[in-house]
C-alpha cells in the first residue's frame, strides 16, 4: 500500500511493542516494525515507538529519521505522544499530519497544538467512537485538533491529507 510514512506511539510497556509491531506487520498492507535508532521514514512503512523509550523525529535535508532514546517520563508516559508531536512540529511542520486517538489523560494535547501551529494538519477521534475520550478531548480543548471524526474515517482522512 502506498501511504505516507507513519510513526505510532502506543502507551505499551517494553517488550510488548515489538510483538505488537510483528502482529501488525503480519496483517497489514504496509510494513510495520518497532522503531530503532536512525530508522528512516519511508512511504508504505510504519514505525512503532518502543515501550519505555521516547521516539522523536529528526531531519537531515529531505531525509527524516527517528531518534529513539531514554528520558524522563512525560505526563507519566514513556513513550510520550507529546515528545513525538513536538519533534514533528519542529522538523516537519506543514509536511506532517497528526492523529490522536482514544486514551486516558492528556498526553499528546500540547504537542498536537504545536504541530497545528507549525502548519500540520491534525485530526482527532470523536467521542462517540472513543473507548476513552481523554486524549482526543484534551487535544481538542488545547486547540490542537483541526477536525474530529469517527474511528472508521481516520485512516482514509489521513491518507487523503497525505496526498494533498
Amino acid at each position: 500500500m502506498d501511504c505516507p510514512p507513519i510513526i505510532i506511539v502506543q502507551h505499551m510497556p517494553e517488550g510488548f511493542t515489538a510483538a505488537f509491531a510483528r502482529r501488525l506487520d503480519a496483517i497489514c498492507g504496509v510494513s510495520v516494525k518497532e522503531a530503532a535508532q536512525g530508522d528512516r521514514l519511508l512511504r508504505g512503512h510504519v514505525l512503532i515507538a518502543p515501550g519505555n523509550r521516547h521516539t522523536l523525529l529528526n531531519r537531515s535535508g529531505a531525509t527524516y529519521t527517528v531518534d529513539v532514546r531514554e528520558g524522563p517520563l512525560v505526563l507519566r508516559h514513556r513513550p510520550s505522544v507529546d515528545v513525538l508531536f513536538r519533534s514533528v512540529a519542529r522538523y516537519a511542520g506543514q509536511n506532517a499530519i497528526g492523529v490522536i486517538m482514544t486514551g486516558m489523560g492528556d498526553d499528546g494535547a500540547r504537542g498536537m497544538k504545536e504541530m497545528r501551529d507549525a502548519g500540520a494538519r491534525t485530526i482527532g477521534q470523536d467521542e462517540a467512537s472513543s473507548v476513552v475520550y481523554g486524549m482526543p478531548k484534551e487535544a481538542m480543548r488545547h486547540g490542537g485538533v483541526e477536525e474530529e471524526m469517527p474511528l472508521g474515517r481516520l485512516a482514509m482522512a489521513a491518507l487523503r491529507l497525505g496526498r494533498s
